[in-house]
């Protein structure tokens, strides 16, 4: 009993946490969401559907956020959607045995914990043409939007740094069209599992108020004053443990 209390406790306050730092810098946090419920033993028929309802709270609070304060441009974000789109719907199609799934969900896990320690960074520009560019996002949209629909991580923690990268926006742009990126892609993937599937979100108000507390105020301080890209670090050993978690699962 104590256990369930603590979970029921200890669940909000991370999700909470996860949504502050995550929309702070354009993101909707699904990678973190996924690894905690991969920890806290939540099934993996539930865990991409409640990801990507979660993903879909706090983006669209980030989404408002930051497009009020004319971050966001069409010109950035449209060549990633235009492929996302339908292949998060396809990603959320798909009816995976759950020993693919999981290991869908470590690669996912593993290449997230390389770009959070790993990809630093350093001003390095890619010098490329219009054209190549948007080769790049359509091919890199179609990518993270199977992902997102397959596993529910949203993308943005791989677009936001993309766009910088590609020089196709300031660290302001690039984090409204991660938001703005990670909401269609959520609500894509996740309306295509809600056709083969269900879950009573009554069931995680918990969560839903959670995450709608941290990403409505990380947002709005994100778009307004500070990026919190030091806290990604602190929240990548949640995803480190998850890591280990699913290689005792899975060998």
């Amino acid at each position: 009993m104590e256990a369930v209390l603590s979970i029921e406790v200890i669940l909000p306050l991370l999700f909470f946490i996860v949504a502050f730092v995550y929309s702070s810098v354009g993101m909707g946090g699904g990678s973190s969401y996924t690894a905690i419920m991969v920890i806290s033993g939540m099934s993996t028929l539930v865990i991409p559907m409640v990801s990507l309802s979660l993903n879909l709270f706090v983006t669209t609070i980030g989404s408002y956020n930051y497009l009020r304060n004319s971050h966001g441009k069409v010109r950035i974000i449209l060549p990633f959607l235009i492929s996302a789109i339908p292949f998060a719907y396809v990603g959320g199609a798909l009816n995976l045995p759950k020993e693919v799934f999981l290991w869908v969900l470590l690669i996912s896990l593993i290449l997230v914990a390389a770009r959070i320690y790993l990809w630093k960074d350093t001003g390095f520009r890619l010098q490329l043409s219009q054209n190549q560019k948007i080769v790049i996002s359509l091919i890199a949209g179609s990518i993270l939007g199977l992902v997102a629909g397959i596993v529910g991580i949203g993308g943005g923690v791989y677009l936001v740094p993309l766009i910088i990268m590609l020089n196709l926006g300031t660290q302001k742009e690039a984090a409204a069209a991660g938001v703005v990126f990670v909401w269609v892609v959520s609500l894509s993937g996740l309306i295509s599992r809600l056709q083969y599937n269900s879950i009573d979100l009554l069931d995680y108000v918990p969560l839903v108020l959670a995450v709608m507390a941290g990403g409505f105020l990380g947002s709005y301080l994100g778009s307004f004053k500070y990026s919190a890209k030091t806290m990604e670090k602190s929240l990548g050993v949640v995803i480190l443990i998850a890591i280990i978690f699913l290689l005792k699962k899975i060998i």
